[in-house]
């Protein structure tokens, strides 16, 4: 590094708010193993959050349409009145609940509707309960707005699900927000009905404290399993619940970058301010093909979950059959999140001793080329996160060098 280089290193200080905030680790990983396969080895990822299927095709003829039209120009600060009825009608369609359209928001991604949410109503020191293991941006962005996540485990044997007496005993003058997740990244539980009308019957009890839900994967559900947002089964909490969905899972449009919102009124406003400030309105473009992913045919969606499901079966049966590992069943998205107690304490065949999951999952990397996800960058060990949104064939050979690997393991 030449001198220049060390003085401007040494003026930077960055700012206290992401002094102990860190890039991603699932993207720390991604770049590690991407390395590795541009050097010529073998790597598999599973890590990736995102469908392997493509945007469906009369979506992408919607942008193309959009474009020739001339639908290239600044739109309404959040979201377009065509794509703000669009998701008004599928909240009716799909979640029985009523929003009118200045209680939406769209944003690029759902990631900006959490920041937006978090910076237009958290003063610092307000705490936000976040049940893990969680997606690692809620407890990152609370942070930055001057938040403090209260993480509470919730284990395997609880289904990965947050109980009302965990809720109940979390909850402090200082709460600001509960934030859900259904199904879940990382874990793919979801809650039922059943499981959460304890937890809105809690909520009901604390009228200083809001609920957040991020239902992003709501159309990616198996064996039956019916899911349902909070405010449809209490409309009471609809005052002070912003429902966060998108069209990046379902729609496979991950990179269209458009998520969006329901929520009270004066929230939604609030937000808005923090948009206006940051990026103003989403692309106009993906908003176009967005409302087609709305309003356009639907059936393909139940193909694409028959297919996760089988790939779901496979991972989860190959894993329990790994002594050492274990892995339930999830009810929804396409991520399972197995147990890895069993290899702890086991030693490798260059003799590293793996003393928690993230030395497993090293090790799956440098030994059997495998890139997947610790559970302690979801806020809970010792598990490790599988992607399954890949093909068959890659899952089946991953699948068999884990269990090679662990066979090995001393």
């Amino acid at each position: 590094m030449d001198s220049q280089s060390k003085t401007e290193e040494a003026g930077f200080t960055p700012a206290s708010r992401i002094a102990a905030i860190g890039v991603s680790k699932i993207l720390q990983i991604g770049a590690r193993a991407s390395a590795m396969k541009k050097d010529g080895l073998p790597v598999i990822i599973l890590g990736a959050g995102e469908p392997d299927f493509d945007t469906p095709d009369n979506v992408k003829e919607a942008a193309k349409a959009a474009i020739d039209r001339g639908e290239t120009k600044y739109t309404a600060l959040d979201g377009t009145p065509d794509l703000k009825t669009a998701i008004a009608e599928k909240f009716r369609r799909e979640n029985n609940v009523d929003y009118a359209l200045d209680e939406i928001t769209v944003a690029t991604g759902a990631k900006q509707i959490l920041f937006n949410a978090f910076m237009a109503t958290i003063n610092p020191g307000d705490e936000v309960i976040i049940p893990t293991p969680y997606w690692t941006s809620y407890s990152d962005i609370v942070e930055i707005c001057g938040g403090v996540p209260v993480l509470i485990p919730c284990d395997a044997e609880a289904g990965f699900r947050l109980k009302a007496d965990q809720l109940e005993k979390a909850i402090t003058p200082k709460t600001r927000w509960v934030l859900l997740n259904s199904p879940s990244n990382p874990s793919g539980a979801a809650y039922s009905e059943a499981d959460y009308r304890p937890l809105l019957d809690v909520l009901l009890r604390h009228p200083h404290v809001w609920l957040m839900v991020d239902d992003m994967y709501e159309h990616i559900v198996y064996d039956g399993f019916k899911f349902v947002t909070p405010v449809a089964i209490e409309p009471r909490l609809k005052s002070r619940t912003l429902t966060i969905n998108g069209v990046s899972k379902a729609y496979a449009m991950t990179g269209w970058r458009i998520g969006y919102a329901g929520g009270p009124k004066a929230l939604i406003k609030a937000m808005a301010v923090i948009q206006s400030q940051a990026t103003s309105c989403p692309s106009s473009v993906s908003q176009a093909a967005s409302v087609e992913a709305l309003n356009g045919p639907q059936d393909f969606l139940k193909d694409r979950q028959a297919s996760f499901k089988h790939r779901r079966d496979l991972v989860v049966s190959a894993l329990n059959a790994i002594p050492g590992l274990a892995c339930r069943t999830p009810e929804g998205a396409f991520y399972t999140f197995s147990g890895c107690a069993g290899v702890i304490g086991k030693t490798t065949p260059k003799g590293k001793r793996i003393e928690a999951d993230s030395d497993f999952t090293d090790y799956l990397l440098e030994d059997a080329h495998v890139a997947v996800v610790p559970g302690s960058a979801f806020g809970l060990s010792p598990f490790f996160r599988i992607s399954y949104a890949t093909s068959e064939a890659e899952l089946t050979e991953a699948l068999k060098r884990i269990a090679d690997a662990c066979a090995k393991l001393a």
